[in-house]
């Protein structure tokens, strides 16, 4: 899951990325409201983290200024005003859900997959899909009463194939979100991971369709 994480604090910056990405998510980080409006219209995010006090303005306002224009990608606000007044007004501008600072990166981790699983319509905490279970908060899975366990890279790649069964994804759509923007994608890193992941789901579990991508194979 590609998140867009707008933070101004250079420490609470590195923090973010390197916790999240702990946790499977792969994040692009900005520190002002200009350059959040920049990357959202870039697209390719799942899910926003956003600041309230940025040097520019309010991301409570941006937060708004997005709703009106019908954006309605997952937002969690993370701040340090967490006051009810203000955990309110935050979700009542729009924002899916409000987390104070200090905070414990587990519980951000916790927060941010409960509200992208509802913005895709499950309820349920883990995927399914042709005898596979896939539980996002361990990056582990079961399948036929065995538990297996991925790279954080291969977990990415599962992941992003399992949230949208049948369809076929291009290499391009997978290395998004296996690399930040500053990151150097190497070229045949999905076909390593989708070699692997074979090699511990079945060799045809994902299937390669030429020219065009990957997908989950039929059950």
């Amino acid at each position: 899951m590609r998140l867009l994480v707008v933070e101004d604090d250079p420490v609470l910056q590195d923090g973010l990325s390197v916790g999240l990405s702990l946790a499977g998510f792969s994040s692009e980080v900005v520190d002002c409201l200009g350059d959040a409006r920049a990357a959202l219209a870039a697209g390719g995010f799942d899910g926003v983290v956003l600041d309230v006090m940025l040097p520019d303005g309010s991301g409570l306002d941006l937060l708004a200024e997005w709703r009106s224009a019908g954006v309605t990608l997952p937002v969690l606000v993370l701040t340090a005003r967490d006051q009810v007044a203000e955990r309110i007004a935050g979700l009542d501008r729009g924002a899916d859900d409000y987390l104070g600072k200090p905070f414990d990166l587990e519980e951000l981790s916790a927060r941010l997959r409960a509200v992208l699983r509802r913005s895709e319509g499950r309820a349920a905490p883990t995927l399914e899909w042709n005898g596979l279970v896939l539980d996002p908060a361990r990056m582990a899975g079961t399948q036929r009463g065995s538990t297996l366990a991925f790279s954080r890279r291969e977990f990415g790649i599962l992941h992003a194939l399992m949230e949208r069964p049948g369809a076929i994804l291009a290499k391009s759509m997978l290395e998004e979100r296996l690399y930040g923007w500053q990151e150097e994608v190497e070229s045949n890193t999905v076909e390593v991971h989708i070699h692997k992941l074979r090699g511990k789901l079945g060799a045809d579990f994902i299937e390669t369709v030429r020219g065009a991508g990957y997908r989950l194979a039929a059950p």
